[in-house]
């Protein structure tokens, strides 16, 4: 058997700005086409079976989020060890990352998938599902439930892929998933030739069907490309779970997890103090939110770049390239945000007419909370880029801390407490307010915190203590 050629890209080499660029753009790529598959299903099955029907996946699809947001810290924990393992040229150690992980992320997928079969009326129970969609989210949810195998499966691959530095590979299988969703969402809705006609289940059958086959091709060309991580015949002893990498994964991954938790949750928060305000403000928020969403993009793929190149740099113990990292990182984040903040404010009435009517009142409201909020994505993104370096050492409490103070004890008091005073613009401006304190804090802890004498594991053969009084000689000579 020839001996594995796809060998691990060096992060830990080169100029570091070009590098981050090159590898954040098949990042920030593969979240506008995730973002573009689920408006384009959105379309289909808003426009064709109806509001209920859109309820339906909605709220469906909330449930998934929260799943895939405990697994996202999962499997960038297994991204970090795997960086710092290949950055300090030891491949062994990666392959037991990898055997460790894959066991823990399928055993789970298959409890989380049979159990959320079974209980799917009390789930949506819980998020008090309306009557006449209740049929048609049972039917979709529990479609879902049987892909989650695929879905986390897929999303594992994904981010080992990338902890090994190799970003395009991922992709490649999105574009290839992305399009098979959407092609076979409308032959499955409404049945085409042989395939019989699902309705709402269609759509989901589409998500199944597409990262089944993505998962089973990106497996098939990483073992015919001889990838040095996937595992062979004699490699079984990679597969028995590490009990030290096991508690990394958990104990690293949950943090992580719980940051898309509280995202998730203080914006449900910020949606009913809107919702107070009639249904023009609302789908003014709406609109402006969908416009939010790309401005964010940047932020989170140069995010996960900046912590895959840090975390080689971690491992193979290069200080002032894991800083270098964070100053790029910073720099072209404040350039791409910032651009796509300029062109929401020079074409701010015709981006909110994408999603609102030309004579709606909430076009108007849409602009003013444009205006007051958008610039502000620029501290976002900056905390962001900073909060993806400090995780690549394992610190990963210290940003969850951070953002549970920025959004649940200053921007969602903030907007309560002026609320009587200012109306609606106590919700705007904490926006800005939240994002402020985010990147004063992260600031702070990126220059004066203890991340650098954290680990993800313990260097084989290096006391902990030694790892840690280097880390601080190199943090004093930079």
């Amino acid at each position: 058997m020839a001996a594995p050629s796809h060998a691990p890209r060096d992060l830990t080499q080169g100029r570091i700005g070009p590098t981050l660029v090159r590898f954040a753009l098949p990042v920030l790529a593969g979240n506008v086409l995730q973002s573009l598959n689920g408006s384009v299903n959105s379309i289909w099955v808003g426009h064709y079976l109806g509001e209920a029907a859109l309820t339906a996946t909605a709220n469906a699809n909330t449930i998934l989020f929260f799943l895939l947001g405990t697994v996202f810290g999962i499997g960038m924990a297994a991204t970090i060890l795997i960086g710092q393992a290949i950055g300090a040229r030891d491949i062994d150690r990666a392959k037991r990352v990898v055997g460790t992980s894959a066991g823990f992320f399928f055993g789970l997928a298959a409890l989380v998938s049979l159990l959320g079969y079974a209980i799917a009326p009390q789930l949506l129970g819980l998020i008090r599902m309306p009557a006449d969609a209740l049929p048609l989210a049972l039917a979709y949810l529990r479609i879902i439930f049987l892909a989650l195998p695929f879905l986390f499966g897929y999303s594992f691959l994904m981010m080992v892929l990338r902890g090994a530095g190799d970003a395009r590979t991922p992709f490649l299988f999105l574009l290839l998933s992305v399009g098979l969703d959407i092609a076979l969402n409308p032959l499955l809705i409404f049945g085409w030739g042989p395939l019989p006609r699902l309705g709402i289940a269609g759509s989901a059958t589409a998500t199944l069907v597409a990262n089944a086959v993505s998962l089973a091709a990106l497996l098939a060309h990483l073992y015919r490309r001889g990838h040095f991580l996937a595992l062979r015949r004699g490699d079984g002893p990679y597969l028995r779970p590490d009990p030290a990498i096991l508690r990394a994964l958990v104990g690293k991954g949950l943090p992580m997890g719980l940051q898309m938790v509280v995202i998730s949750l203080s914006m449900i928060v910020m949606y009913s103090l809107v919702n107070g305000f009639g249904s023009q403000t609302t789908a003014a928020f709406g609109a402006c939110m969908q416009l939010w969403n790309y401005i964010q993009m940047p932020s989170f793929a140069i995010m996960a770049a900046a912590s895959s190149m840090a975390a080689q740099n971690v491992g193979a113990g290069l200080w002032q390239r894991v800083h270098g990292v964070a100053r790029s990182g910073v720099a072209v984040n404040v350039l791409l945000t910032g651009g796509l903040v300029a062109l929401v404010y020079a074409f701010d009435r015709a981006g909110l007419g994408l999603f609102l009517p030309g004579d709606s009142v909430a076009l108007a409201i849409g602009q003013h909370v444009n205006a007051t909020v958008v610039w502000s994505f620029v501290f976002f993104g900056v905390s962001m880029v900073l909060a993806g370096v400090v995780r690549a050492t394992g610190a990963v409490v210290p940003p969850l801390l951070i953002l549970f103070v920025a959004l649940w004890l200053v921007r969602i008091p903030f907007a309560y407490a002026l609320l009587p005073h200012w109306g609606a613009d106590a919700v705007w401006w904490s926006f800005p307010l939240g994002s402020l304190v985010s990147l004063l804090l992260t600031v702070a802890y990126y220059r004066y915190g203890g991340w650098r004498q954290t680990h993800m594991l313990s260097a084989p053969g290096v006391p902990a203590a030694a790892v840690a009084a280097q880390a601080s000689a190199d943090a004093r000579t930079r």
